[in-house]
């Protein structure tokens, strides 16, 4: 394990920079690993698709059936607000100001 540390260290440090509410966001894949799995059985279901369209439509469609009542919205914005912070002071002018509609 120590020789593992030792040879990634270099690829590590990095990732110890950034601020501990953006440090939470890129270790948090299952939410992304579990869209991506939904995505892959709604493709190899469906088989083919005639265009791009009707492709997308398909991935939108799986999207929306995750939060059918538009609640989720709320929870993700709790979850990522501070990461965005965190994103806004670090890269100052990149993000625009988030709106809660």
């Amino acid at each position: 394990m120590v020789k593992l540390w030792e040879a990634a260290w270099e690829e590590f440090i990095p990732f110890l920079a950034w601020d501990v509410e953006i440090r939470k966001i890129i270790c948090t894949t299952n939410a992304i690993e579990s869209l991506n799995a939904r995505y892959r059985r709604a493709v190899r279901a469906r088989g083919h698709f005639p265009n791009d369209t009707a492709a997308l439509k398909c991935l939108y469609l799986v999207t929306r059936s995750l939060d059918p009542t538009g609640k989720g919205r709320k929870r993700w914005i709790n979850r990522w607000k501070p990461a965005l912070n965190a994103f806004a002071i670090r890269f100052p002018g990149r993000l625009d100001p988030a709106e809660d509609n």
